[in-house]
C-alpha cells in the first residue's frame, strides 16, 4: 500500500480513538454531542475511503462508476471487507447529521453511535489491517 493509504488509515484509527472517547463523556452536554457527531462523520468518511483504497490497491477493483460512498460500500460488501447492511444505515445517519442544525438527529443516534457503530468501525479496522498484511 502506498504512503497516501497509510496516512489515511492512520487518520482513521486516530479519529476512531477520538470518537471512542465519547463513551467516557457526558452525553447530555451539547458540546460533547456536536463533537461526537463531527467525529462520527469524519470516521465514517475515512472508513469508506480506506475501503476504496483497499478495493483498488489490494483487490484491483476499479469498476466504480462514481466512487460514491454507497457504491464503495456495495463493493466492500462483495469483497467481504464489511459483513452487513449496518454500513448503509451508518451512511444514512452520516448524511442526516450533515443537516442537523438543531442537534436533534445526534441526540437520536448518539447512543447507537457509541454502543454499536464504534464497534463496527473497530471491526473494519481489524479486517483492513489483516488484508493489508496479507
Amino acid at each position: 500500500m502506498d504512503v497516501k493509504f497509510t496516512k489515511r488509515f492512520e487518520s482513521l484509527k486516530n479519529s476512531l480513538d477520538a470518537l471512542n472517547e465519547a463513551k467516557e463523556r457526558d452525553l447530555s452536554d451539547s458540546f460533547v454531542l456536536s463533537g461526537t457527531s463531527a467525529k462520527f462523520s469524519i470516521t465514517f468518511d475515512l472508513s469508506w475511503k480506506v475501503m476504496k483504497d483497499i478495493l483498488v490497491q489490494h483487490y484491483a477493483i476499479t469498476d466504480f462508476v462514481a466512487g460514491s460512498p454507497r457504491e464503495v460500500l456495495r463493493k466492500a460488501f462483495q469483497a467481504e471487507l464489511i459483513t452487513d447492511d449496518i454500513w448503509m444505515e451508518m451512511l444514512s445517519v452520516r448524511n442526516r447529521l450533515t443537516h442537523d442544525y438543531d442537534g436533534d438527529i445526534i441526540k437520536q443516534y448518539c447512543v447507537k453511535i457509541i454502543d454499536v457503530y464504534i464497534d463496527i468501525f473497530y471491526r473494519f479496522c481489524d479486517i483492513a489491517e489483516h488484508v493489508i498484511r496479507h
